[in-house]
Parts: C-alpha cells; structure tokens; sequence
C-alpha cells in the first residue's frame, strides 16, 4: 500500500440477478496519493459507477475494501464528498442555503455561527456565484447548479472529493468553464479527486492520471497511463501539445481497439449496451 491517501484494495463486485450473480467488478487495485486528481474511464456498464460508490460508502464491496487516510471505509462520511452529474440541489433552499445546510451539520460544533457564514461565502465565491446566493436552483442554470453542488461539496472539506460525471449534463461551452474552474481551485486547495467520465478531453485535460477500465462482465483496471502535463493547463495550448495528444490517443487506442477485441465475447454475453456498440 505504501503511503496511499486512498488504497482500493482488491475489490470485487457481484449484484444479485434473477439468474445468479451478475459480476461487476473483478479484483480492482488503485492507490491514489494526496493531492492526486484521477480519472476513471471506459465504456457505459464497465463500473466505474460502482466503484466510485463504492469509494463514497454507499456500496459495500462483495470483496476487498477501501482505505482513506488509513481509515477503513464502511459507510458514507463527509470525508468523502459526491458530486454526480445531476445537481441534486434541494429545490426549496437557495444557492446559500444549499451550502449552509452541508456547513452546519459538519461544523456546527466546532465553528460559530459567523465562522460559518463566512466558510460558506468563501466556497460559493470560489465557484464564481456569489452574485446568486438568494435564487432558488429553479432560476439558475445548469452550469450554475453544478457550480453550487462542487461548493457544497467544497465547503466539507473532504478527504477526497469525488465527481461522477460532474459536466455530463452541461453544454459544450458551460461545460469547459467549469472544467477549468475545478482545475483552478484543485490547483488552489490540492484536493485529491477521482473522477469518472466518458470524456478522453477532459479525462487528459483534467488529470494527473487516468484509470482505464476493460468491459464488463468483471470489468478491472486495464491501464493507467501517467499525464506527465505540467499545471496550470491551458486547453488552447495543449490542442498543439504532441504529449497531450500522445495521451488522447492512448486512451483512444484502448477504448477502440483493445477494448473492440472483446466485443463477440460480451455480444454472446448479452452484455454490450445500444451504446457501447455504437462506440465499437
């Protein structure tokens, strides 16, 4: 394990199906340092949702566990933040509200009442709404909720943060604001962050590393590849960049061709969706 902020040790994953076991994930091993922004990608179905559920506590693994911080996980906790690609806002509470209510149950005890208002300002300003802490998420956009939910999340100064397709939902142009406004502020607090995405850009853009995750049934890690880009990143440069676009079609590579391999297998299998066989 050697000196792991998050150590995913030898997890397997069997949900139960009206023929059996259906298997997941087979024997996933990942070791995360602090400060470490990764990235899971792979192919709809191949788990990465499970693992990252399994990482947050709401999924207990079949087999094998999950360490942060040397602390074993078994439950959700607010040293493990989600954000998912729906906000999931509380409709009735404004932007601030939305952010207090996550502040006032970690910190009530340990913070006063100013100390508070003022951690949750902080937060909404680092995601650039400060301008909106009174609307209600019916009168923001999008863009603008996901801002508040990654502040949220901010504001319990998690362990690891964790974002399940934070910008899936977003469009093209909302959506590289806010990439590079999660890479600004993980630059600012060094988080360690794991990500899920289908995205190759954003997955080369955004991380230090990136997880690539073979089709399921029993999906593993297939390869992790090392984005040796330096930081700060600017999308515009790096479209020139000759290791970024090395990257991009490394990734590419083992989406499309080694993955591809597997297709008359997972066909026979009945386990490749509408999806993935548009994308082979």
């Amino acid at each position: 394990m050697g000196n792991a902020y998050l150590h995913i040790s030898q997890v397997d994953m069997t949900f139960a199906g009206a023929s059996g076991g259906n298997p997941v994930l087979k024997d996933i091993n990942l070791d995360v340092q602090r400060g470490e922004y990764i990235s899971l990608i792979g192919h709809s179905g191949c788990g990465k949702s499970t693992v990252l559920n399994i990482v947050a506590g709401l999924l207990k693994a079949s087999s094998g566990g999950v360490i942060v911080d040397n602390r074993e996980v078994n439950a959700p906790g607010p040293d493990r933040a989600v954000v998912f690609q729906n906000h999931s806002l509380l409709p009735w509470l404004t932007v601030y509200q939305n952010v207090e209510i996550a502040v006032d149950k970690i910190f009530r005890a340990t913070r006063s009442k100013s100390e508070r208002k003022e951690w949750i300002l902080h937060n909404l300003a680092m995601v650039n709404m400060s301008h909106a802490l009174d609307r209600l998420p019916s009168e923001i956009s999008g863009g603008m909720k996901q801002r508040v939910g990654i502040a949220r999340a901010l504001s319990m100064e998690p362990k690891v943060l964790l974002l399940d397709e934070p910008f899936g939902a977003l469009d093209a142009l909302t959506r590289a604001h806010l990439q590079d406004e999660v890479i600004r502020i993980q630059s600012e607090l060094g988080n360690t962050v794991l990500m899920i995405t289908h995205d190759v850009d954003e997955a080369v853009l955004m991380s230090d590393r990136v997880v690539m995750m073979t089709n399921g049934p029993a999906a593993t890690i297939g390869q992790i590849m090392d984005v040796p880009l330096a930081r700060p990143r600017n999308r515009i440069a790096l479209a020139e960049d000759k290791v970024y676009n090395h990257c991009r079609q490394e990734i590419l590579s083992f989406l499309y061709e080694k993955q591809r391999k597997v297709e008359p297998i997972l066909r026979a299998a009945g386990s490749f969706t509408r999806k993935e066989k548009a994308a082979a």
